[in-house]
């Protein structure tokens, strides 16, 4: 199940930056944000994967 979720969250990465980045290219501030947000969201669930694992062990 973890490989699933950091999957998760690799692509969540991914996908914002990609929004990000096409939303401040065409000048659209709001989607912009929103996409910021899908990548914040990506790399804490990254981080909480990375503890999960750190104290599995």
């Amino acid at each position: 199940m973890s490989a699933a979720e950091k999957a998760k969250a690799k692509a969540e990465q991914v996908v914002g930056k990609t929004v990000r980045k096409a939303a401040h290219a065409v000048h659209k501030d709001t989607l912009a944000a929103k996409g910021a947000a899908l990548e914040a969201r990506g790399h804490m669930r990254g981080k909480k994967e990375r503890a999960k694992d750190t104290f599995k062990g």
